[in-house]
């Protein structure tokens, strides 16, 4: 073989890679298996979109080799096919925010008032929670809460919230977070806290951006 023809081969199998997350159901199919295995029915409900599409988005990515299956009892259950796949997500999506001047404001869009925001790092925030300073709400379902956390959250599903205001302190400011920048939950919450009078902010970062900052995360049981 000669060296072209192995450059052109090694090269077809990277784009392998690089097909199977050009589409942006796919991609959302991804980030929502980074937060824990789930059936094709939970993902064809999160996605809005027909099963048989949902399966055949499944169908590209499992031949790529970026997810995996099991099936338990009547439901077939998908996740990753390792937690590398969690980081490449983060890097594609900073790679496409630095240069791509429409998903720039497109997010801006997402994060209309700016002081809603937390304005500490990351690292700091983590020391804030372990003082009490703070208190860190993860309103993603309880599921994904298990599977992994931040360390010092409670689960707090933005459907639960007003259900279980009593559980919140009111003389911190409670900080939320969801599966990250592109998702909506954590704003959710923030309003639904602020209208009921409480101080309330949200960090845009998730699970996936945290572990690929090298940071703790914790898990309620064995995966």
């Amino acid at each position: 073989m000669n060296n072209r023809l192995l450059k052109d081969i090694l090269y077809e199998q990277v784009a392998r890679i690089g097909k199977a997350v050009s589409s942006p159901k796919r991609l959302e199919l991804l980030e929502l298996l980074a937060h824990g295995e789930k059936t094709v029915e939970t993902l064809t409900s999160e996605l809005s979109i027909d099963i048989k599409l949902t399966s055949s988005h499944l169908r590209v990515l499992r031949e790529a080799r970026l997810v995996t299956v099991r099936r338990d009892g009547k439901y077939i259950v998908y996740q990753l096919a390792g937690s590398d796949i969690a980081g490449l997500l983060v890097s594609l999506r900073q790679v496409a925010e630095e240069h791509l001047l429409e998903l720039k404001m497109a997010l801006g869009k997402i994060v209309a008032d700016p002081a809603t925001l937390s304005a500490v790092s990351r690292e700091e925030l983590l020391e804030q929670a372990g003082r009490g300073e703070v208190f860190v709400i993860d309103v993603r379902p309880a599921a994904e809460y298990e599977a992994a956390h931040l360390p010092f959250a409670r689960s707090m599903p933005v459907a639960e919230i007003e259900q279980r205001l009593a559980e919140l302190p009111s003389d911190v400011e409670i900080v939320a977070y969801c599966r990250g920048p592109f998702c909506l939950l954590s704003d959710e919450a923030v309003k639904v806290l602020a209208a009921k009078g409480y101080r309330a902010r949200k960090i845009p970062e998730g699970i996936s951006e945290w572990k690929a900052a090298g940071l703790p995360v914790e898990a309620s049981r064995s995966k």
